[in-house]
């Protein structure tokens, strides 16, 4: 299988030294069901040692490496901007650390609701890069689900005319309200549950929409259909975030044709833009609850877990592909690609 060649050559390519098996996840961009079969195949082989939590070639892999001309070439991901693209200006800079100090204040993330947030500079960039595509200033942005908060991010810039946030965790909602009214901001939260229909009073409301879905098929369509409800009409863009780690081709085969059904076209995808890091109020808590930690039997010691930023763009009248009420429950937050969603 032409795919799983080439996942296996990113793994003989990074692993000229011992790595931690976290790393080698992030360095890769198969599913984790995908890699953990190939890591099995591949230890099964001779051709790598995986042990506490490690993995190191052996001489067979070495050999291999070398007939197969996979060499290291160091990591060529800028250092400056952590591979995004995008540098912290002063001003953003500035936002950065108002923004540090309210988001130490975060409810901590709860597995029910699969959440977890992105680093503080991840967030800020995800702003920055909304502010160049030209959809920040003087923009009605509406957020499906804020376990970042980066609501109150883009509010901090003083750009933005107005933010609604809709999200079924009553404490971020009362959180995000709070910090509003305590600082002047344009912000407004709501609690709501996507599998609601969809309120009347929101919809074609605003010129962007923000959200990070959970990543099985159900869930997708909800939270991309609920953000879509929200947008005035063509020329309207979205932003979302999706990983392969619990997306396989498939999956995203079957997003990129959500994505045209819904009248838009793809203008950007930002490979390993967002990153989780490993805190105290993020999922890594539940760790032990995670089938990929369960499977590898060893703790997580890297932030492996990434997504890529899409930017989407109406060409035509948005068409949501749900509207009323759409009842799953579990099936909306948990798939058989769920690997790193807490059981």
């Amino acid at each position: 299988m032409a795919k799983m060649e080439r996942i296996r050559k990113q793994i003989l390519q990074n692993l000229i030294e011992p790595r931690s098996v976290y790393e080698l996840l992030y360095f890769q961009d198969a599913s984790l069901p995908e890699i953990f079969e190939l890591l099995k195949t591949l230890e099964n082989d001779g051709i790598i040692r995986l042990s506490n939590g490690k993995v190191e070639l052996t001489e067979k892999g070495r050999k291999e490496a070398e007939e197969t001309k996979v060499k290291y070439f160091g990591n060529i991901y800028c250092e400056f901007c952590e591979g995004t693209g995008i540098s912290l200006t002063e001003e953003f800079s500035e936002v950065l650390e108002k923004y540090k100090e309210i988001a130490a204040k975060r409810p901590e993330a709860i597995e029910e609701y699969d959440q977890g947030f992105i680093s503080t500079k991840g967030v800020i960039r995800r702003v920055e890069f909304i502010y160049e595509r030209g959809d920040l200033a003087n923009s009605k942005i509406f957020v499906v689900g804020d376990d970042d908060l980066l609501s109150i991010a883009a509010s901090l810039t003083g750009l933005p005319s107005k933010i609604f946030v809709v999200d079924i965790d009553e404490r971020l909602i009362d959180f995000i309200n709070e910090t509003a009214k305590e600082l002047s901001l344009p912000l407004e939260a709501m609690v709501y549950d996507v599998q609601q229909a969809f309120p009347v009073e929101l919809r074609k409301k605003f010129d962007v929409f923000v959200t990070d879905p959970v990543e099985t098929i159900p869930g997708l369509k909800l939270f991309l259909s609920r953000g879509v409800s929200t947008l005035k009409g063509e020329g309207c863009s979205g932003y979302f975030g999706i990983t392969t780690l619990e997306a396989s081709r498939k999956k995203w085969y079957e997003i990129q044709r959500m994505i045209l059904e819904m009248g838009f076209a793809i203008t950007d995808i930002r490979r390993h833009f967002n990153v989780y890091p490993e805190e105290d109020k993020n999922f890594f808590r539940f760790q032990e609850k995670l089938p990929i930690v369960k499977k590898l039997g060893a703790k997580i010691d890297f932030n492996w877990y990434n997504s890529s930023l899409f930017r989407i763009e109406a060409i035509t009248d948005p068409k949501p592909l749900v509207e009323g009420e759409m009842r799953i429950d579990e099936k909306v937050y948990k798939d058989s690609e769920s690997w790193a969603t807490p059981y």
